[in-house]
C-alpha cells in the first residue's frame, strides 16, 4: 500500500489531492487547451461535479491523486497520478503543470525525478511506467531525463489535429 503524506523535490512538495483542492483555477486549468493539448481531457468539459467523481474514483483504491505545490510560495501549481498494481509491485504515473506561469522553469522535471525517486526508492516499487504522444516533445524529454527508457510503441495510436500519432512508452526499474 503506498502511504504518501508529502514528497519532496528541490522546488515542489507533492501532496495528496484534496476535495477542497477543486477550484475555479483548477477546472480552468482542465478546460484549457494549452494544458490539456496532449491529453485525452481535452474531449471533454470538465466542470466542479467532473471533478469530484474524478476525485472519489481514486477512494478505495490502490491508486493516488496527488497535487503538487510550489514550496517558494506555496502556489499549487499541478497535479499527478499514480496507478498501482500492488501484485506486480508497478506503478504507472502521470502529470499535469495546469499552472502555464511556471512552465519551462523546472518545477515538471522536479516534481516526476521527486515522485519517480520515492516510489522506486522507498515505496518499494519494482518498476515504473508513463506514456505519451510522440509529438509531446516535453513530456518525453522529460521521462528521459529522470532515466526512463523507451520501452514500446503503439503506431497511430491516436489522433491529434487531424494527424494519427503514436503513443511511445517509458520504463524504469528499481535498483534495488
Amino acid at each position: 500500500m503506498l502511504e504518501i503524506n508529502s514528497i519532496h523535490g528541490r522546488l515542489v512538495s507533492i501532496v495528496p489531492f484534496a476535495l477542497s483542492d477543486i477550484c475555479a483555477e483548477y477546472i480552468d486549468w482542465l478546460n484549457d487547451p494549452m494544458v490539456v493539448r496532449y491529453s485525452n481531457q481535452r474531449f471533454l468539459k470538465h466542470t466542479a461535479e467532473t471533478c469530484r467523481s474524478y476525485f472519489e474514483s481514486f477512494s478505495n483504491s490502490k491508486n493516488k491523486f496527488l497535487k503538487i505545490i510550489k514550496q517558494s510560495d506555496g502556489l499549487f501549481i499541478g497535479t499527478m497520478t499514480i496507478y498501482y498494481l500492488p501484485n506486480h509491485s508497478t506503478a504507472d504515473i502521470g502529470i499535469m503543470l495546469g499552472n502555464k506561469s511556471i512552465w519551462r522553469e523546472g518545477f515538471g522535471q522536479d516534481s516526476w525525478d521527486a515522485l519517480l525517486s520515492w516510489l522506486l526508492n522507498e515505496a518499494g516499487v519494482r518498476k515504473v511506467t508513463a506514456g505519451a504522444m510522440r509529438c509531446n516533445y516535453g513530456m518525453i524529454k522529460l521521462m528521459e531525463s529522470s532515466g526512463m527508457r523507451l520501452e514500446g510503441v503503439r503506431p497511430q495510436q491516436e489522433v491529434l489535429d487531424g494527424a494519427l500519432v503514436d503513443i511511445v512508452y517509458y520504463g524504469k526499474f528499481s535498483e534495488i
